[in-house]
């Protein structure tokens, strides 16, 4: 299992994970749906929402299967397919220069996305600090449409 930590600008309150090869653009992605359910998608490219605009801690497992459902210490938790044709996913902020971005080898197919959203409520009140936290963990699995598995509480 590969895994590892980074700290991303969410600039637009963002962040995102593609196929190296994909001209995925999540500007139309962004609809009332998507910004509810904190995930956008677009060709070879999963757009996650964040709370904060600013520097969001993510870790990242890439999995042989899909982990256990446990979903305790989780605000909200969301899936989704990613197909990968280039071997290489990148994940990056979204106004990062895409050269210097995290990029990770994996084997060309189609993987699932499963993000969880940790201690959203713990924002300041202006919105620029807090102890907000992201994971995405990735294997391989058929593709498929988005599932929320955990809902946050508005």
């Amino acid at each position: 299992m590969k895994s590892f930590e980074l700290v991303l600008f969410a600039d637009y309150f963002q962040f995102y994970i593609q196929d190296e090869a994909a001209k995925g653009d999540l500007s139309q992605a962004w609809n009332e749906e998507a910004t509810d359910r904190l995930l956008a998608l677009a060709p070879g490219t999963v757009g996650i929402g964040t709370v904060r605009n600013i520097d969001v801690p993510v870790t990242v497992d890439f999995l042989e299967h899909a982990p256990e459902d446990e979903f305790s210490d989780w605000d909200h938790v969301v899936e989704a397919g990613l197909d990968v044709t280039s071997g290489r996913i990148v994940i990056a902020g979204c106004i990062d220069y895409f050269p210097d971005a995290k990029r990770v080898e994996v084997p060309p197919g189609v993987y699932r996305v499963r993000v969880s959203y940790g201690a959203l409520d713990t924002l300041s009140e202006d919105g620029l600090s807090g102890d907000d936290r992201y994971r995405l963990q990735l294997w391989p699995a058929a593709s498929t449409a988005v599932h929320i598995l955990k809902q946050r509480l508005k």
